[in-house]
């Protein structure tokens, strides 16, 4: 089978794609910033420029998601910049060695974010020009949103597309990725936090919507990504079945204690002084179509909320 290379292959989403393509037959290899010996890692440091060329030239695709956890800390502008930085310095690091390496790489799969599109009410897919009505949400055609997370997500998308250059000629597959709901960690361990005393905390006035995304589907649709090569471009990888932040905090809820919690509201400011910035995050209503993912024949293991929860064995 295929040889594929994964940065940032030891986090929530990159572990979830590593198991998947070994029960695939796939070969693995993790470029890693620790210097492993074992033969399914490689070595590369960003800040220095230096990167395992053994392990580019013997890829078949690459798998990139490598980037700061952005929910990980604080944003202050130091943690901003590293955000940013992690995403852009990795993604040319990879354009450079795929230039100057001879390789056999047929596609890069890249990581991107729906925080490239702003909040609901900036939704140009829902303006009146737009005939398609089947469409509900921001979709891949949308312009980037001018906040931190917008120009970010640009940022990280433009720095890995000179791998489509006539120089270089790699098919790229951008998955701007929503909410992942995984019992291994990630958005879903902050939901559970409050849960662990049976109070469903909903955040704000709760009316916010969530597109969200299954971990088993996130890691189905990297491979998907792969194993398809018509797929080129961006896609929204979120679920068809976005909800409000108090429709999904209910139902984790009642999975868990069916009937036995008790429903509380953490108000708004009380957020922004606990998170800040990332408050507005939180806060944002965000609509994301996954109709162009469909139209591409991924099929959803999971398509709405109440299937996801209740099968992740929390």
């Amino acid at each position: 089978m295929a040889r594929v290379l994964i940065t940032g292959g030891t986090g929530l989403v990159g572990t979830a794609v590593k198991n998947l393509l070994l029960q695939k037959g796939y070969e693995v290899i993790l470029l890693t910033r620790s210097t492993v010996s074992d033969k399914g890692y490689a070595h590369w440091n960003i800040n220095a420029g230096t990167i395992d060329t053994t392990a580019i030239a013997e890829a078949d695709y690459i798998i990139h998601l490598a980037g700061a956890g952005v929910a990980d800390k604080r944003w202050s502008e130091a943690r901003k910049q590293e955000i940013l930085d992690s995403r852009t310095k990795s993604s040319a690091l990879l354009v450079k060695a795929l230039d100057e390496t001879p390789n056999k790489v047929k596609a890069v799969i890249s990581a991107s974010a729906i925080g490239w599109y702003g909040p609901d009410n900036n939704n140009h897919s829902n303006n009146a020009h737009n005939n398609n009505l089947a469409v509900q949400g921001f979709v891949e055609t949308d312009p980037s949103y001018p906040d931190f997370l917008g120009t970010t997500c640009a940022a990280w998308e433009a720095s890995i597309a000179p791998i489509t250059s006539p120089g270089l000629q790699k098919r790229l597959v951008c998955l701007r990725t929503g909410i992942v709901l995984s019992k291994q960690g990630g958005a879903l361990k902050e939901f559970l936090k409050p849960l662990a005393v049976r109070m469903a905390a909903v955040l704000g006035n709760g009316q916010q919507m969530i597109s969200w995304i299954d971990g088993r589907d996130l890691a189905k649709m990297f491979v998907y990504a792969i194993e398809n090569e018509n797929m080129s471009g961006s896609y929204n990888a979120v679920a068809p079945s976005p909800v409000s932040n108090k429709t999904l905090t209910k139902t984790l809820a009642n999975v868990l204690y069916g009937k036995f919690y008790i429903t509380t509201y953490v108000p708004s400011f009380v957020l922004k002084i606990m998170l800040g910035e990332m408050s507005i995050e939180v806060l944002k209503s965000t609509t994301v179509s996954a109709q162009k993912i469909q139209d591409a024949g991924f099929v959803f293991d999971y398509p709405e909320i109440s299937k996801s929860l209740s099968t992740l064995d929390l």
